[in-house]
């Protein structure tokens, strides 16, 4: 069986940042990683899941909504997935978005998006300022960062 590519990346080394994890045709998958890996310091799942809903609400609502394929919580609870239609943003472009939307929920205002049982799974664990504080977090992170800071 063929090892997935997340799986070739050096755990041990990997940082906190924000990274071109694979292009598959005109699909591109971004790694944002939180937390350095196998420390024991992860996202708690009310952290991932709080800052999937701002995030996830916040990209589907920009200018380049058409382009967001997926946002998503890694397993290893150390990141997120971001996957978007590279025809219709580019690699800078994802970032500048990025950048946009995570510090728009830093300073999100008024009710956590999708929370009721109506609307979500697991609707009591979320906490808008939970989402904040997380997203804060990664706002300041990746506040600088450019194309050549991609690579792992």
């Amino acid at each position: 069986m063929e090892r997935i590519a997340s799986f070739t990346v050096d755990h041990t080394t990997l940082l906190p940042g924000l990274y071109l994890s694979r292009q598959d045709g005109d699909i591109v998958t971004f790694d944002l990683r939180f937390k350095k890996p196998n420390t024991g310091d992860l996202l708690t799942n009310s952290e991932m899941h709080s800052a999937e809903h701002l995030i996830a609400t916040l990209l589907r609502n920009s200018a380049e909504k058409d382009a967001v394929i997926y946002f998503g919580p890694m397993g290893c609870q150390t990141g997120f997935y971001f996957l978007f239609d590279n025809r219709l943003l580019s690699c800078e472009g994802a970032i500048d978005l990025l950048k946009e939307v995570f510090a728009a929920a830093a300073d999100f205002q008024g009710e956590m998006p999708g929370k009721s049982p109506a609307e979500c799974g697991n609707y009591i664990n979320l906490d808008v300022e939970t989402g904040r504080r997380v997203c804060r977090f990664y706002a300041a992170l990746i506040q600088d960062w450019t194309v050549e800071k991609l690579a792992y």
